[in-house]
């Protein structure tokens, strides 16, 4: 493990040690929907090739901690991972899962603007397992900032992280 890879995983492991375990299923409002925010540091690594016109188009992988500061019976961590893909012409779409304590999981599709510092994505939530079966809804973030080396390392904060589920049914 080297020195990087050990510092994140040491910085995730304080960051989940310091949130309160939550055990219960999340506890709906009266019109079925249960509305979370929250925040999400993540960090990884992009592999691009020049496309026409010069651009750029990547793949990129990431995870980190998704903190809750707002949603009714949720974990208030998770670690949050990405597979996503940038087509060099301002459109970029991904895969992302939340884990748990637990190891329940939160499943979502993402689509946005390129992974850089200011734009916003749209999450899609298709399912999950454990207490979060058979839920859907949607969020969005902005990312804060997202910083990027020559050798393909990206570190990222995405806040004004906010949606909405439900268990069953549409969105």
């Amino acid at each position: 493990m080297t020195g990087t890879a050990a510092a994140r995983g040491g910085c995730l492991a304080l960051a989940l040690a310091c949130l309160e375990p939550v055990a219960a299923a999340p506890q709906a409002s009266s019109d079925g929907w249960i509305a979370f925010e929250g925040a999400w540091s993540a960090s990884g690594h992009r592999h691009s090739i020049v496309v026409e016109g010069g651009a750029s188009a990547a793949i990129v992988e990431m995870s980190g901690a998704v903190v809750l500061t707002r949603g009714e019976g949720f974990s208030r961590g998770f670690r949050g991972e990405v597979v996503g893909f940038d087509d060099g012409q301002g459109l970029s779409v991904g895969r992302c899962v939340w884990t748990d304590d637990a190891g329940d999981r939160l499943f979502s599709r993402l689509k946005g603007e390129p992974l850089e510092t200011g734009k916003r994505f749209v999450g899609t939530i298709t399912g999950g397992t454990g207490r979060y079966a058979g839920f859907t809804g949607e969020y969005s973030f902005t990312w804060q900032f997202v910083l990027s080396s020559e050798d393909g390392l990206v570190q990222s904060r995405a806040v004004s992280l906010s949606g909405r589920v439900r268990r069953g049914g549409g969105q």
